[in-house]
């Protein structure tokens, strides 16, 4: 029997089932570890790392980027964040000022520590991916439950095919602490870019190429 299943944007009022979804896919994520610590350790962590995926939900609103999500019976099971090129300088500059109010909760309930290495992350991946006008996926995530179903690779396949018939785009950037995806990705046409260390967190910067470029 054939399970209906679609991939679909997200909406604002989706906020507490994408925030649970990539809670539960983060908990054991290299970068949330290293940034939030281990909430088998530290009681405060599962706080921390909820209050900054709050925020990442918020942003990509604000910041015109997507949010879509892969739903069997109409079920959200798994969700990924994703910046588009050719967003006007002046609709990001709106958001970015509108971001500022969810930006300074935040700043009270992450330590300065963890803001700092925060900022050196995204710097070292800004830095890594190429100046031509491309895709960035953000964040993708599975509810562990279902994981193993092909969820992850539904979601992939999704952004593939939406970057492959955007003119503007000519590919697409991520990173990824867990070196098995850097395999994973290879196998989908990524190639590694960069390689750094931040810390003792080791990050790997991936890049996807159009054929048509």
């Amino acid at each position: 029997m054939n399970i209906p299943c679609r991939v679909s944007k997200l909406t604002q009022a989706d906020k507490i089932l994408f925030s649970s979804i990539m809670n539960r896919a983060f908990a054991r994520d290299p970068l949330f570890l290293h940034a939030f610590g281990d909430p088998e350790l530290d009681r405060e962590s599962s706080s921390r790392a909820a209050a900054f995926v709050s925020f990442m939900f918020d942003k990509s609103f604000l910041l015109h980027e997507e949010i879509w999500g892969y739903y069997e019976n109409e079920i959200l099971l798994g969700t990924f964040i994703v910046e588009k090129p050719g967003i006007s300088k002046l609709k990001r500059l709106k958001g970015a000022f509108l971001l500022i109010g969810r930006l300074l909760p935040l700043l009270f309930q992450l330590p300065v520590k963890t803001l700092r290495f925060l900022n050196a992350y995204m710097g070292i991946t800004r830095s890594a991916a190429p100046s031509s006008p491309h895709h960035y996926l953000i964040m993708i995530g599975v509810n562990p439950e279902v994981q193993g179903r092909g969820i992850g690779t539904a979601m992939l396949r999704h952004l593939l095919q939406v970057v492959n018939s955007d003119h503007n785009s000519h590919g697409i950037a991520l990173d990824t602490e867990n070196k098995e995806n850097v395999n994973l990705y290879q196998r989908w046409g990524f190639v590694l870019s960069h390689e750094e260390k931040i810390n003792a967190l080791t990050l790997y910067c991936m890049f996807y190429q159009k054929d048509d470029f």
